[in-house]
């Protein structure tokens, strides 16, 4: 079992910046490839970001060059820090995790285990 927190969500004007943590607890985290998504209202949820358990990342394109995803396995959180934030951003954000035995794979489907999500909202 792995429990996943986030937090850091809020309140940001269009242009501004946000970090979001996901803090991990309970089994090995070292295993699970990790994952951003969010939701918007009346939308679909789709992935944001990913990484692998070797430190690799992928983006989606809406957010490559504004979105930075990283890991610190010492604290076993992941974190996703957000610039030029636009309205569109605005949703609730969840973090995933999937084990994996592949150190340079990560994932947007079949997660395992979901935060309850953080609302960033980004007012025009």
């Amino acid at each position: 079992q792995l429990q996943l927190v986030e937090s850091g969500g809020g309140l940001v004007q269009s242009g501004g910046s946000l970090t979001l943590s996901c803090v991990a607890s309970g089994a090995d985290w070292f295993d699970y490839a990790i994952g951003w998504f969010r939701q918007a209202p009346g939308k679909e949820r789709e992935g944001v970001s990913c990484i692998t358990t070797s430190h690799g990342v992928d983006y989606a394109g809406s957010v490559k060059g504004r979105f930075t995803i990283s890991r610190d396995n010492a604290k076993k959180t992941v974190y996703l820090q957000m610039n030029s934030l636009k309205p569109e951003d605005t949703a609730v954000y969840y973090c995933a995790a999937r084990h994996t035995i592949w150190p340079g794979v990560c994932y947007y489907t079949d997660m395992e285990y979901w935060g309850k999500g953080t609302l960033v909202t980004v007012s025009s």
